[in-house]
């Protein structure tokens, strides 16, 4: 949209004639506006200033571009016109000071004034006398760059970007090529914007001292505008380049949430002599969001042991170690986060005496807040809460759990929920029930996180037919909510009343096609029973083909190919999901077909590795007194 016409402004071009007081008095004004940035004060002004020594005022005399009282009269002139609401006489004034003085600063000022007017005639007039009156500006061809980008001038752009290249300084030029990809988010043709980046940065592929930079921009521009393959052949060629370079590598994380190949190039990385931290952090969170939770714990400990300093590592440590059921290795790791984050903690067994004075730490941990880590510390107190409760060192997680409700002074639904389980545990399962009932309820969804809540606790406690009838009341009021009749569902099952499993099972996967969890748990509950094993096979296929790598979904897999008798398949299956996550029921599963295939010491191995994470498994010791072993 082009500006308005102006009318002639001759009269207002007549210099200043006293510079002095009034303009210091302007030039402090302007100075406030951050108009004066680049801009050399005229020798009269300076000599005017009670600060300046006369040395300094002769060093300052006036160039071609210094502001003389008729350039100083416009650029006043078009900031005032801007801020009246005038932006078309305050383009028009500031474009005759920057042809005038040909000042660099102030052709950006016409530009800057004409794109926050969406007058884009104007802007892209502007830039070209800029371009034209100093050839040499690689600030103008930067912004030509932008600009024609928006536009989708592609092939204008990319003269623009050569120039622009072309009058970066060398030692600058690969950190200035490193930042184009941002050009892709301005267009509204990613796709064509990478496009013209590649092929802009060809030439630059080919010279040693920007090839790095080159190959890491043009794959961040595919990568940007969406074009993952092709953001994957760059990345490629980077690693195998320089594997020791952490760049490739951060760009393959973050191809890899859906390029599985690119998980080569973080494996060559961390296999170079010095890793990046970054890097291994990255595929730590990578692994644990694909649910292969034993990989990411070892890479975890590495992550560690090469970066002890780094909280962070030592924090997703100590999740992954509760994931895995290492209370005891979770509670360490998650200390020594608390430690590098200088945050006062209890001893790791801390006995009840009265009368007792507890340092709480609440000034360390107001220090983190400031900085911003609340979130963090929180999600620390609670794990170690629960790691505590898992060692039945109830004392503690009581200390824990106080710590997570100095940093929510509310009734927290997570805070609340992890004391109600501490009380179950404990055998104070009224208690328990009536401290949820604190939880709010002032809203649907809030109501039903409560009933989930209490749901799971009862579970817990297994106080199935209890569970059961607080979910049947809800689902006869709530007959469509799919994850009530999938709780339902499961403890159905646990009374044995398979039939009405089913039924529920069957309602969710109408109401929700897309649940896997709800194939699976029918298929595996068929499996179970030796029933129907080519429709449980069926199932489970659905539900994997849903969530790819799933480990409970691959468990169930192996575990309908040994009731259909396929042993080898089968150990292929359940190894593959207990490598994924070394979870007790897997382990179970794995150890009674390795026993059946007469692999006994392994299978042996495998049941002492879950019994040591969960003693009192019910899959687990119900496989060990059917087959009458002890490991």
């Amino acid at each position: 949209m082009p500006l308005p016409p102006v009318p002639a402004i001759s009269a207002r071009r007549a210099p200043l004639k006293h510079p002095g007081g009034r303009l210091r008095g302007l030039c402090a004004l302007m100075a406030g506006l951050g108009l004066l940035g680049g801009l050399a004060l005229p020798a009269r002004a300076q000599e005017a200033a009670p600060s300046a020594p006369a040395a300094s005022a002769a060093a300052a005399a006036p160039t071609r571009s210094a502001l003389d009282g008729v350039l100083f009269y416009q650029v006043l002139v078009s900031e005032l016109e801007l801020r009246a609401g005038n932006p078309a006489l305050a383009y028009q004034v500031m474009m005759e000071a920057a042809k005038r003085s040909r000042d660099e600063a102030l052709y950006r000022r016409a530009v800057d004034i004409a794109l926050g007017a969406q007058a884009g005639e104007q802007a892209a007039e502007a830039l070209r006398q800029w371009r034209q009156a100093l050839p040499q500006s690689r600030q103008a061809a930067e912004i030509d760059t932008q600009m024609l980008v928006a536009l989708g001038r592609f092939a204008d752009a990319r003269k623009a970007l050569e120039s622009f290249i072309e009058l970066t300084p060398e030692a600058e030029r690969p950190a200035a090529i490193a930042s184009l990809p941002r050009l892709v988010l301005a267009g509204a043709k990613p796709q064509d914007t990478a496009r013209m980046l590649d092929e802009t940065l060809a030439v630059w592929r080919s010279r040693p001292a920007t090839l790095a930079s080159a190959q890491i921009a043009t794959a961040a521009a595919w990568l940007t505008a969406g074009e993952r393959e092709r953001a994957l052949g760059y990345v490629r060629q980077a690693s195998r380049r320089d594997p020791a370079d952490p760049t490739p590598a951060l760009l393959a994380l973050e191809l890899m949430k859906d390029t599985p190949a690119a998980e080569e190039i973080v494996r060559a990385h961390l296999a170079s002599p010095m890793p990046a931290p970054a890097v291994r952090a990255g595929y730590v969170r990578r692994l644990s969001t694909a649910q292969r939770y034993g990989e990411a714990l070892r890479e975890a400990r590495a992550l560690t042991r090469a970066a002890p300093e780094m909280g962070n590592g030592w924090l997703m440590q100590g999740a992954l170690e509760i994931e895995a059921g290492e209370p005891a290795p979770a509670r360490v790791s998650l200390q020594r986060y608390l430690d590098l984050r200088s945050v006062a903690t209890p001893p790791l067994v801390r006995p009840q005496t009265s009368g007792e004075d507890e340092d709480d730490g609440s000034s360390e941990a107001g220090d983190l807040l400031r900085r911003g880590d609340e979130q963090e510390l929180l999600q620390a107190f609670l794990m170690l809460a629960q790691a505590s409760e898992q060692l039945r060192d109830y004392a503690a997680a009581q200390t824990w759990l106080e710590r997570a409700a100095e940093l929510q002074p509310q009734d927290s639904a997570t805070v609340l929920s992890r004391r109600a389980s501490l009380l179950m545990r404990q055998g104070r399962l009224d208690e328990a029930r009536a401290l949820l009932q604190r939880l709010p309820q002032d809203t649907p969804e809030q109501q039903r996180a409560r009933l989930l809540t209490e749901t799971q606790l009862l579970r817990d406690a297994r106080q199935w037919q209890a569970a059961h009838e607080l979910l049947a009341q809800a689902t006869a009021r709530l007959p469509d909510d799919a994850d009530l009749l999938y709780e339902q569902a499961l403890l159905a099952e646990k009374l044995r009343r398979y039939d009405e499993m089913e039924t529920l099972l069957r309602r969710v996967i109408t109401l929700r096609p897309e649940q896997q969890h709800a194939y699976n748990a029918l298929g595996y509950s068929l499996a179970e029973r030796g029933q129907r094993l080519p429709e449980a096979r069926e199932l489970i296929a659905r539900a994997l083909a849903l969530t790819p790598g799933d480990p409970y979904i691959t468990d169930s897999l192996g575990w309908v190919e040994f009731r259909m008798g396929r042993a080898e398949e089968a150990a292929r299956l359940l190894r593959q999901a207990y490598g994924q996550r070394p979870d007790v029921e897997i382990g179970a599963h794995l150890g009674e077909v390795l026993w059946s295939m007469g692999r006994r010491d392994e299978a042996r191995q495998v049941w002492r590795e879950s019994r040591e994470r969960d003693a009192g498994n019910e899959v687990l010791i119900e496989t060990l007194e059917r087959l009458k072993v002890k490991p």
